[in-house]
């Protein structure tokens, strides 16, 4: 399974993204079990995320 960890595993307190793959806490909680539809759209909005250009991401705004 493909995964954009890259081992830097700090999260960013302003934005609630992981500082090494800009993933929330939840995204890379429940990585194993989404779909493959799930991973793709994160996998589709990182590059976003790294260049700031994204609005900032809450990880209570990212729940189920």
């Amino acid at each position: 399974m493909k995964s954009p960890c890259n081992k830097v595993c700090q999260m960013d307190p302003q934005s609630g993204l992981c500082i090494g793959c800009a993933r929330t806490l939840d995204e890379i909680t429940r990585w194993a079990e989404m779909t493959d539809a799930e991973r793709e759209r994160v996998m589709a909005a990182l590059p976003l995320r790294n260049s700031g250009t994204e609005p900032e991401l809450r990880p209570a705004a990212n729940q189920r």
